[in-house]
């Protein structure tokens, strides 16, 4: 109905006013923001670290004000990344390729200290003895089983001698030697020992390079 027309039902007067019509797309354009953002004192922009400097004072410190000057540099940023950063396809999708970052960001935590060297490393490095390279002397050949065999830790040639069930008894070590375990478990006895001595080196490796107070 477009015009105002009475209807009596059981003595309700019932007006039907013409509806207005609503400009949706006038309406979008009042609420759209400007794409294009201008300021006094241009944005600076890293954009290795998606980084927009706004140097221009705030115009208020209301939310409203705070979401608006937010909302521009957002929009800057994505202005200067479509427009200065290459943009491939590929498989993965659309890929934009920053460049590197120009603002040093302060880190979280401190520098590594160099962990100081061990008297094996000072004394290898005086003598001029290189490192051997990463797993290299770790395993030797069996000959009796025709395998490569580890030579320490589980199943390692260094525990062979303790599997014999014929020892060769040195009775020098033999009298020296304060175990009762046997003569068959005198090398197991001296590897124990021998790894103790170890870890003792290593506590006092630990003790002389930590620092007073730590």
């Amino acid at each position: 109905m477009t015009d105002d027309t009475p209807m009596e039902d059981a003595g309700v007067t019932v007006v039907l006013r013409p509806s207005k019509p609503i400009d949706s797309e006038r309406e979008a354009k009042a609420t759209q923001l400007p794409v294009i953002v201008e300021k006094p004192i241009p944005y600076v922009f890293d954009l290795g670290n998606l980084l927009a400097t706004d140097s221009n004072p705030l115009p208020g410190t209301s939310e409203a004000d705070l979401q608006s000057v937010a909302r521009d540099g957002a929009q800057a940023l994505i202005n200067q990344l479509l427009t200065t950063c290459p943009i491939r396809s590929t498989p993965s999708g659309v890929l934009l390729s920053l460049p590197p970052p120009t603002t040093p960001i302060p880190r979280e935590k401190r520098l590594p200290v160099a962990k100081p060297q061990t008297k094996w490393q000072a004394f290898a490095a005086k003598k001029g003895i290189k490192p051997k390279a990463r797993g290299e002397g770790k395993v030797v050949y069996d000959e009796a089983t025709g395998e490569w065999v580890p030579k320490w830790g589980y199943k390692g040639a260094n525990k062979k001698e303790e599997e014999q069930w014929i020892v060769e008894v040195d009775e020098k070590k033999e009298r020296e030697s304060r175990s009762s375990d046997g003569l068959v478990n005198l090398k197991r006895t001296e590897r124990k020992e021998a790894m103790r001595r170890n870890e003792r080196k290593m506590r006092s490796n630990e003790r002389r390079v930590r620092k007073p107070g730590v």
